[in-house]
């Protein structure tokens, strides 16, 4: 089974969705036949560190809202990672564009690093506050996940994978995705949003039976 998650390192939804899939992988038992392919996707293509602007004046200007209005949304999104064991810090964070950041983690895949470096990049971001648009930043995290610090200073100084982020977006566009997390099994169900586990349990139990089926 391959199970395709189109997800941006800086979507709180996508962390927290990644869990509950993974605690649903938990419960599943054929999880080892289970192959898990990242796709990127960015939530503001456009997006740029902006000095003297957190996460909370950026959402209340995206959506043309107050800046309490921000800081309530994200204390129920603290509340419901949370949950799933995640520890957000939004007062950490830094927002900015994360083109680069889905390069590193093209690079990664490569090396078979892929699910690896996902999970560093949430944590770096939703956790420690860590800048994903600074070059630094990204090559010490992407030697952290077992890469080697020359490649990773070479791929950030280049436009390598450059072509497979735009790939996945435009692919993500002709799908129809215009929101993640999105999670696609065997390319025949779909999963939109960080849903309950109990949903990704029972996709991955239908899907598996109809493998059997089949074989």
């Amino acid at each position: 089974m391959r199970i395709e998650i189109w997800s941006d390192v800086v979507c709180p939804f996508c962390y927290i969705g990644k869990r509950r899939l993974e605690n649903a992988l938990e419960q599943f038992s054929p999880k080892n036949d289970v192959e898990i392919l990242w796709h990127s996707f960015q939530l503001d293509p456009s997006a740029k560190r902006e000095e003297g602007k957190d996460i909370y004046d950026h959402l209340a200007e995206k959506y043309g809202q107050d800046r309490e209005w921000a800081l309530n949304v994200n204390s129920n999104l603290v509340e419901n990672a949370r949950k799933v064991g995640l520890d957000y810090h939004f007062e950490k964070v830094i927002p900015t564009n994360t083109f680069d950041a889905h390069r590193m983690i093209h690079l990664a895949a490569t090396h078979g690093l892929q699910e690896k470096a996902e999970e560093r990049f949430f944590a770096a971001y939703f956790t420690e506050g860590k800048d994903l648009g600074d070059a630094e930043t990204l090559i010490d995290l992407a030697t952290e996940v077992g890469l080697d610090r020359d490649e990773a200073r070479r791929t950030v100084g280049s436009s390598d994978y450059a072509d497979a982020v735009r790939g996945d977006i435009q692919e993500a566009e002709s799908l129809g995705i215009n929101a993640v997390p999105f999670f696609v099994f065997n390319r025949k169900y779909a999963i939109s949003g960080a849903q309950p586990t109990h949903l990704f349990l029972e996709t991955l139990q239908k899907v598996a039976e109809e493998e059997k089926a089949e074989a």
